[in-house]
């Protein structure tokens, strides 16, 4: 039950991080960058010294974590797909 939870928190924190940057992204999408939004958001928790806090089962600290996560992945994706863009024609 707690993985369909996850995938339910998951997709709304990753359409939230794509509706934010101005992204239409589908829902398989959105679960898939708030999922791995969550895991970037974590490690950088990890690495700003917050411990397991992001890593509970429910938290409100988890889930900002896990929107700050998506949404340094939208940017990487929008920086990819902006960078892939111009040099179409070239």
């Amino acid at each position: 039950m707690s993985i369909i939870i996850s995938l339910i928190i998951g997709g709304i924190v990753g359409w939230l991080a794509a509706k934010t940057a101005g992204r239409n992204e589908g829902i398989v999408a959105s679960i898939v960058i708030g999922v791995i939004g969550s895991i970037i958001g974590g490690l950088l928790s990890r690495m700003l010294g917050m411990g397991d806090q992001a890593y509970l089962a429910f938290s409100w600290v988890g889930l900002f974590w896990s929107f700050v996560g998506s949404l340094i992945l939208v940017a990487i994706l929008n920086a990819v797909q902006n960078r892939s863009r111009h040099h179409v024609g070239v």
